[in-house]
């Protein structure tokens, strides 16, 4: 008997994790796991999918940072995902690089809002993804970032 496939969905709060949500689709039929910086945001998932807080960290707080990549790390351990996604920040930026030190699939969507430049997460995790994507055509590069259409 197989494992059900599982896929963890990471994000930061607020525009981030609204269009994390979007992506669920994708994965109707796996197991789905969250992680994201707000702890509220676990009553808005569904009974069978499983939420973790992560904490909230920014660049300009190394300590925070710290915990938070600890924190990203010890759920791909305890989890063990065969795919991990992410819209961004700081948390989506570790759970690419751990995951892809995993050997995980990694997605990277980068945020609508950055329409103009691609977010500093973003230009970041990109190189941790196994599939990194872009939401405006105008940004999508041969090496990276890829367009496929708006998907969130």
């Amino acid at each position: 008997m197989t494992r059900p496939r599982r896929v963890l969905f990471v994000s930061s709060s607020g525009g981030h994790w609204i269009q994390l949500r979007r992506l669920r689709p994708a994965f109707e039929d796996w197991i789905r796991l969250y992680a994201c910086t707000n702890p509220g945001y676990g009553s808005t998932t569904e009974s069978e999918e499983r939420f973790f807080a992560v904490p909230e960290a920014s660049r300009w707080n190394k300590l925070r940072l710290v915990r938070q990549a600890g924190a990203v790390l010890w759920i791909l351990l305890r989890t063990r995902p065969e795919v991990v996604v992410s819209t961004g920040a700081s948390p989506g930026f570790f759970a690419m690089l751990f995951g892809r030190l995993l050997g995980r699939k990694t997605i990277w969507v980068d945020s609508i809002a950055n329409m103009d430049e691609l977010s500093l997460s973003g230009q970041q995790a990109g190189r941790f993804a196994d599939l990194w994507l872009t939401q405006w055509a105008h940004l999508a590069r041969p090496e990276g970032p890829k367009y496929f259409g708006s998907v969130v």
